[in-house]
């Protein structure tokens, strides 16, 4: 036997060792990136029902599977949050899903054709589901709200829906927004008369809001902060009213709810969870801090293209190129929107 033989038969089972190893490391991208949703094999044209896995997590957490739900949204980090009341009466974190596409940048939707993924306070009823969406199933935002059709805002159909594709709306792959979907739509059926979605230009921290303190939309952002505030302290679902051309949260009003939007806010009767309020205006002062202190100089979004992507489908967008991707969480196959642009991640380094 040459002395080489036991070499290259070791190094035949080194490489194909290392073929296994990259295969599996592969596999386990994938299930991260996808959070250990639903299979395609698992997706059918009816409507997706709640797996028996997510009625036990639901168990484990105190939450029923008819419980109200809230969804939060986060562009930046290019994620979405589903919040269910649990048995204490107030909303606990269910799970946080990758986000896979968003279009246009930070800061709100004002038009037609701007690519912007909306930003701001919205309600869900059963009538905005659909079933049938061709980027597998859906449900409508319901952009533009009261406040941004008086401020003459305009758009429509923008969804939180499957696939990987976006022109204004959340893509959230059909795995994930198959799972996402019985879960809000049992909400619904179970008497909840429609859900809140609170979506945001990234997780509204003093730090985040310091990092983008030169944007123009900073006025714009310290209202949402508010809400995210409200919710972030209590964990009840934040009472949304609009008046002043903005929003306003958890108050009563003299005469009852405002009516114009862009009318003065009537007097204030009645301040809801006060004793919130104490948190609140200690992390508005935290923020006034952060903004105007001897902070760096805000970074720019120099590798801005278009958008965002999750970092863990970003790495799958590196590894199996455009195609290989959308084969893997879309049914249909749909095109990945602007593959480059998803590339740039003009967040590193925040």
């Amino acid at each position: 036997m040459p002395a080489c033989l036991p070499f290259r038969r070791a190094s035949m089972r080194l490489r194909s060792t290392r073929r296994i190893v990259s295969r599996t490391l592969a596999v386990l991208a994938l299930g991260a990136a996808l959070s250990g949703c639903m299979a395609l094999d698992d997706l059918s044209e009816a409507p997706p029902k709640l797996s028996s896995k997510m009625i036990a997590e639901m168990s484990k957490k105190g939450m029923k599977p008819e419980s109200p739900v809230l969804v939060r949204i986060f562009k930046q980090e290019s994620e979405l949050e589903v919040w269910k009341m649990d048995k204490s009466g107030t909303y606990a974190l269910l799970k946080t899903y990758p986000m896979c596409r968003w279009s246009g940048k930070l800061g709100p939707k004002t038009k037609i054709g701007d690519r912007q993924a909306p930003e701001g306070f919205y309600d869900v009823s059963a009538g905005q589901l659909n079933p049938k969406s061709q980027y597998y199933v859906s449900f409508n935002l319901g952009y533009p709200n009261r406040l941004e059709s008086a401020l003459g805002y305009t758009g429509e159909a923008l969804m939180v829906h499957g696939a990987c594709s976006s022109a204004g709306c959340y893509a959230m792959t059909d795995q994930g927004v198959g799972e996402i979907y019985a879960i809000v739509q049992r909400a619904l059926s179970g008497g909840q008369d429609k859900f809140q979605v609170q979506a945001f230009p990234f997780r509204m921290t003093a730090s985040n809001m310091a990092a983008h303190r030169g944007d123009p939309n900073m006025s714009f952002w310290r209202t949402l902060k508010e809400g995210y505030d409200a919710f972030d302290v209590t964990h009840h679902q934040p009472k949304v009213s609009v008046c002043s051309s903005r929003y306003v949260f958890n108050r009563e009003f003299e005469g009852g709810e405002p009516t114009d939007p862009l009318a003065a806010c009537p007097a204030v009767t009645n301040q809801l969870e006060p004793q919130a309020m104490a948190k609140i205006e200690a992390e508005d002062r935290k923020l006034d801090t952060a903004i105007t202190g001897s902070l760096p100089e805000a970074t720019s979004m120099s590798a801005y293209v278009d958008g965002g992507m999750h970092p863990s489908f970003r790495e799958l967008l590196k590894k199996k190129g455009a195609k290989g991707l959308a084969a893997s969480i879309s049914g249909t196959k749909y095109p990945i929107s602007r593959p480059e642009a998803a590339l740039a991640d003009p967040f590193a380094g925040r």
